[in-house]
């Protein structure tokens, strides 16, 4: 357990008893009888928990407590005394006790005491360990660039947070970093020790998005055996991210608009308003003032989204930032897979600059990791980026086709254009297909639209080469 464990009393029978039963217990145990020599053990010994008699015999418990606490605020102090009323026992704690025990003590509560209070120290530095984690993950220098286009995206980011502004609206194709800019207003603002909840609109069936929106009491429905919170309930204090918007049914887009301008919603099934204080974020990949000129977006709900409007600009607009975000990917990658790539060749650099990434930032990272995985030395080779999805170059990627001379299908003019070594067909169909799910996350019906086909036929091409949707539900 490689626990350690200071004993301070002044009685010579509590302070043997307690170092027996703590030290079978598994922990390592030392002793101190007076106040002057408990200053020393806590500098030597350094223990994890402070079992600690109110009076001593040279100073007061309580001082000697606030002392300890000053010195190390995590250290665990149990407070013993034999004089256990309510009083002093209130006052250990609101001096930063964890606990006390009054004499005569029984030495299985004892135990029980330290390894219940080193159990809640654990839990909550792995608590606090996950949130820092989520910090880094999503602050904002993690939305990388320098480009000025960045520079206002940051700006707007900061401004959204600092405000705590109640509506925001985050508009980009896919890839650019929608999500991790909605974590970052909710993780840099007042709100952030509360929830953040994300719901994709385009991902649940409309019979059930206001359920999971907004809950139901017991007996709604045929299935609803108990009361359920919803996720506005559950975010209170916190931020509820509407992902893909633009795809939320046009019957759901009213009581949207009412929570947003009544700051109420009600279970479903249910009779009473339910207060409801949440900063919503909205994101869409789709132009949502087109979808209100076609009558497929509330015009009202837009307006009133539209108050903060964060535009995240495509990668193709922003290439001075790849060598950077190429570099922090490299970065990242080592750090959870365990790699050595220490970088990039200039010549994939290139490459990598020549290309238009319809798939932004999503698209360049799942690319970096494809080649990192392929490279056998510690510098990423344009050859490696050859096996990505990029492989099939489009339009605009001269720089993959300077680069290799096998397996690329390349596009010069507009025109598809066959190796000379040739290719199976199979496979340049069986990549679009993939590059089509990934650019719409697995939304069939969009992928099949992008490749002028019905959603049957895509169904059909999916299950034939045994494409799973969960790979780009991300």
């Amino acid at each position: 357990m490689n626990k350690r464990i200071l004993v301070v009393d002044d009685e010579n029978l509590v302070t043997w008893s307690l170092e027996k039963a703590l030290s079978k217990a598994g922990y390592s145990v030392d002793i101190a009888a007076t106040g002057e020599e408990a200053r020393q053990k806590f500098e030597t010994f350094s223990p994890n928990v402070v079992l600690l008699d109110v009076r001593l015999p040279d100073v007061s418990g309580l001082n000697l407590l606030q002392e300890f606490k000053a010195q190390d605020k995590d250290v665990i102090i149990i407070m013993i005394t034999a004089y256990a009323d309510v009083d002093s026992a209130v006052q250990t704690l609101r001096d930063g006790a964890e606990d006390y025990v009054g004499k005569p003590f029984d030495l299985e509560n004892i135990k029980h005491t330290v390894h219940k209070a080193l159990e809640k120290k654990y839990l909550k530095q792995q608590v606090d360990y996950f949130k820092n984690e989520i910090r880094r993950k999503y602050t904002y220098d993690n939305l990388i660039g320098n480009s000025l286009a960045m520079i206002k995206v940051f700006k707007m980011i900061k401004i959204c947070a600092e405000t705590d502004a109640k509506i925001v609206l985050i508009l980009g194709e896919s890839g650019t970093g929608k999500e991790l800019a909605a974590n970052s207003i909710h993780f840099h603002s007042a709100r952030s020790e509360a929830p953040f909840i994300e719901i994709n609109c385009s991902a649940i069936p409309e019979n059930l998005l206001e359920n999971e929106l907004f809950g139901h009491e017991r007996g709604a429905y045929t299935d609803a055996g108990s009361r359920h919170r919803g996720i506005f309930e559950s975010a209170e204090g916190g931020t509820v991210f509407l992902d893909e918007i633009g795809d939320m049914p046009l019957a759901m887009q009213p009581k949207i608009l009412k929570v947003i301008e009544n700051k109420k919603f009600r279970r479903l099934g249910g009779r009473n308003n339910i207060e409801s204080d949440v900063r919503i974020i909205a994101a869409s990949n789709q132009d949502l003032l087109g979808l209100v000129n076609e009558k497929k977006f509330r015009g009202d709900l837009f307006f009133r989204l539209n108050v903060m409007n964060i535009p995240l600009p495509p990668l193709r607009e922003r290439k001075e930032d790849i060598t950077a975000l190429v570099n922090y990917f490299i970065g990242r990658l080592n750090e959870e897979y365990g790699w050595a790539v220490k970088g990039i060749s200039e010549r994939a650099l290139n490459c990598l600059m020549n290309y238009n990434w319809p798939g932004n930032v999503r698209e360049l990272r799942n690319a970096v990791e494809r080649a990192m995985m392929l490279e056998q030395g510690n510098t990423l080779s344009a050859e490696n980026f050859n096996h990505s999805a990029t492989s099939f170059v489009r339009k605009d990627d001269k720089g993959f086709q300077d680069e290799t001379q096998q397996g690329v299908v390349r596009s010069g003019n507009g025109k598809i254009v066959l190796p000379s070594e040739g290719i199976a067909l199979k496979d340049v169909e069986k990549d679009l297909i993939r590059q089509a799910l990934e650019r719409y996350r697995g939304n069939q019906t969009k992928a099949a639209k992008c490749l002028k086909m019905t959603r049957d036929t895509l169904r059909y091409r999916m299950k034939k080469y045994d494409f799973q949707l969960q790979e780009w539900k991300m």
